[in-house]
């Protein structure tokens, strides 16, 4: 007895056909990329040219690099001023990405994050653009912390070894390093904000307090190195991400001495 084809597989003739559900996976992660473009080209630009500045500031006259205090300080100031204007793309963001999820008469049907970002603000009110903004600078502060500071150290660390010298190589060596400070000082502070996030309401009172519940409770019931459960992907997430941008951050450094500062 021949078997009989799934209606949802392939039509009458026999030939494939691809289901709503599939172009809903293959497609709806593309419903917030206008925002995300618009997320990095703000949060992103506006860290790494604070930290830039900052940094080339406080240089001595000597050319004595900030300590490593100072570059935390500097990378801290420098997260969390891009994690305040970095915030209404944000916004954006999760809610063009989470319309898909909704039921079709809750959908926002935002066309693009210009349309997302004037209708909020149209329909909501401008300070809407900046909610949940102390809890994205304070991720901000301790990620770029970690990040930044770590880069400038390991960099600095490698080109004193004497077996580097300033090129893609040490930027490349520098950068994975602080990818893996980055997700080791991250990770519990994504676990908070996910956790405080995703909480419950038992007998009328939320899961968690505040942060540092959320912090007390995981370490209690799941141990302390649940911390850092998933550490692995996280930094194979991250690592990637993070020698990019700092690759591509060093070459247009020079590439802007070299054509504006050389004459």
């Amino acid at each position: 007895m021949a078997a009989t084809a799934s209606p949802g597989a392939s039509g009458m003739d026999g030939k494939p056909r691809t289901s709503p559900k599939s172009v809903k996976f293959l497609f709806g992660g593309l419903a917030g990329l206008s925002a995300g473009l618009l997320r990095q080209a703000t949060y992103t630009t506006t860290r790494l040219g604070i930290y830039t500045v900052l940094f080339e500031r406080l240089t001595g006259t000597d050319g004595t690099p900030p300590g490593f205090l100072l570059k935390a300080v500097i990378g801290m100031t420098a997260g969390a001023t891009g994690a305040f204007v970095g915030t209404p793309a944000e916004v954006a963001l999760i809610r063009m990405t989470a319309d898909g999820r909704l039921p079709v008469d809750q959908r926002r049907g935002y066309k693009n994050v210009f349309n997302a970002l004037f209708r909020i603000v149209q329909e909501e009110g401008v300070l809407t653009l900046w909610r949940g903004c102390i809890p994205t600078m304070a991720r901000a502060v301790v990620v770029n912390a970690a990040q930044l500071a770590s880069y400038s150290q390991s960099k600095q660390f490698l080109l004193d070894s004497g077996y580097f010298s300033d090129n893609i190589l040490c930027h490349f060596c520098a950068s994975m390093i602080s990818g893996l400070v980055t997700t080791a000082a991250s990770m519990p502070v994504d676990i908070v904000k996910t956790r405080i996030q995703n909480m419950r309401m038992i007998d009328g009172k939320p899961e968690y307090k505040n942060g540092l519940d959320v912090l007390v409770k995981v370490v209690r019931y799941e141990g302390f190195f649940s911390l850092w459960k998933g550490f692995t992907p996280y930094y194979a997430r991250l690592g990637p991400h993070t020698v990019l941008t700092f690759i591509f951050l060093e070459q247009m450094n020079k590439a802007y001495k070299r054509l504006f500062l050389s004459g």
